[in-house]
């Protein structure tokens, strides 16, 4: 095992834990429900408008950065010591 397959599988074991625990740290969406279906719900407000600030957007954000960081350096991981050898 070389020193990119460590440094790698320590990258993926933090992107594992961070995206577990920012996915349970996120609040389920409500938003596609019966109730709002009938009475035509919309979030059409000031709240909806500030979106990108809420903690559920960090949130959201930071799982994405996660995700693609965990496949980018499976990629990595998977393809550099090919070319090594």
């Amino acid at each position: 095992m070389n020193i990119v397959e460590m440094i790698g599988g320590i990258v993926i074991l933090i992107a594992c834990v961070l995206i577990i625990i920012l996915g349970l740290l996120q609040d389920q969406k409500q938003d596609q429900n019966m109730t709002s279906a009938i009475t035509g719900g919309s979030y059409d407000s000031a709240f909806s408008k500030n979106e990108g600030n809420t903690k559920e957007a960090i949130l959201k954000r930071w799982t994405k950065w996660s995700a693609i960081l965990f496949f980018v350096t499976t990629l990595i991981i998977t393809i550099v010591p090919v070319y090594m050898n």
